[in-house]
């Protein structure tokens, strides 16, 4: 690749200790990545899987380098970009621009930002820990490590601010809005309960911290405007939205009466009316966002005897149940939901408008990517409708043929022991979430 920018080190505190599971996780890539035969071929070794902001492309770094997709039409998977340098672990593209933010796992503290159709490198930057996320936006590119956010300018790529100290977030989990008005940085505000702070990365100033979950954050997600934002916690069961602007709780979901999940990923419909839940289990939940409406109970005309009695009764007992118990009765469930040929291996999910047809996209570790409907007026089961493979050859194997796959992706490090564990066992969801 030709080299066309500068190299820059960001050091501001100094060098940072990766921590063990940091540390395991890399190493444990590095260990595969250098065993050709302990990776899986099928997907060319798969190491992220990334849609850009408005879902109109797809991001895929592999042992081999990385490789771009197009989403305009899903008769046939365009490939516009196939990078064949380096392991690359992470892979961002800018809308559907020319620039792409990468990661190899040979380096793992160095950022790269390249023009991918002129093949050259515009510039790089050096951190002092491990790169464990990177977002952009029109306005801001946001790099994220253990326990640190580093704000660029992305015309310029000048550090505008850090946020030091933050909770350890070994996940790298946080999210940049798309929009140019609101233009918000979300991570966790703890590493012990579900809290989420918001910064505004365009004003460079914190806005609010939103009390969540009782448990620590799993995903969180910004609609295309900014104004709302999902969040899920480790336990799984239940998702919620929020306003950006004032905190206020929006919705409460709940994907599963009896079964804990790991949420994989949250993500809205370019419209803001459903939003769509992916985790290590078969199913990938759509939720439809109602407007909030208040309403009145219907006025029953007063029973009279017995029967009259017993309304009164039940109707009185109902104000006495506790807050977790009427949470849970008044919590929205599914409005459509895809079920997966697979469990257990990381993946994507989005919502996305092609050739005017909404549709349901699910990106796998194991290198395919599903496409269902979504019959945005009825719900119910989402139907496959075509299914890709994203090594650059359509294809031949069914599904059943390829279950040893998964059980190799299983052990990647991106997956704890809970991880591997959870998606065929139930637990009591309780009240906390």
């Amino acid at each position: 690749m030709q080299s066309l920018g500068t190299t820059v080190s960001v050091v501001g505190g100094g060098v940072g200790v990766v921590t063990e599971g940091v540390k395991a996780g890399i190493a444990g890539l590095m260990s595969l990545a250098a065993q050709g035969s302990a990776l899986p071929t099928e997907g060319g070794g798969v190491f992220s899987i990334t849609f850009n902001q408005d879902y109109s492309s797809l991001g895929v770094g592999t042992r081999i380098g990385y490789r771009l997709y197009s989403l305009s039409t899903l008769d046939k998977l365009e490939l516009i970009c196939d990078n064949g340098n380096e392991d690359t672990c992470i892979v961002e593209r800018l809308f559907s621009s020319s620039l792409v933010a990468v990661v190899s796992l040979s380096s793992p503290r160095k950022l790269k930002v390249c023009h991918f159709k002129k093949n050259s490198e515009i510039c790089n930057y050096s951190y002092p820990n491990t790169i464990l996320g990177v977002k952009l936006n029109r306005a801001r590119l946001v790099v994220c490590l253990e326990e640190s956010l580093y704000i660029h300018n992305i015309r310029d790529m000048k550090v505008l601010h850090t946020i030091r100290d933050t909770p350890p977030n070994p996940t790298g989990l946080c999210a940049l809005s798309i929009s140019n008005e609101n233009c918000f940085l979300a991570y966790p505000g703890s590493n012990s309960i579900g809290q989420v702070q918001i910064f505004d990365a365009q004003n460079l100033q914190a806005k609010i911290m939103i009390p969540a979950h009782d448990s620590p954050l799993a995903a969180i997600s910004f609609n295309a405007s900014g104004t709302k934002i999902a969040t899920a916690s480790e336990r799984g069961t239940v998702i919620r939205v929020f306003s950006v602007g004032e905190g206020a709780r929006l919705h409460e979901l709940r994907r599963g009466m009896k079964r804990c999940a790991t949420i994989f990923s949250l993500a809205f419909s370019p419209d803001s009316l459903f939003l769509c839940a992916s985790s290590n289990t078969e199913t990938v939940h759509v939720f439809r966002l109602e407007e909030i409406k208040e309403t009145r109970p219907p006025v029953v005309e007063e029973q009279q005897g017995l029967m009259g009695w017993m309304t009164k009764a039940v109707s009185a007992s109902a104000s006495y149940l506790p807050t977790p118990v009427a949470d849970m009765m008044s919590q929205g469930r599914a409005f459509a939901t895809v079920t997966l040929p697979f469990q257990g291996v990381r993946n994507v999910c989005a919502i996305a408008t092609i050739q005017k047809q909404t549709r349901v996209l699910v990106a796998s570790m194991d290198g395919y990517l599903y496409v269902y409907s979504l019959n945005t007026s009825e719900g119910g089961d989402c139907t496959l409708i075509k299914q890709h493979r994203l090594d650059g050859h359509e294809g031949a194997h069914h599904r059943g043929v390829r279950w040893g796959l998964h059980r190799h992706l299983w052990t990647l490090p991106w997956g704890s022991q809970e991880d591997r564990t959870r998606g065929g066992q139930d637990e009591r969801d309780g009240g906390s979430v």
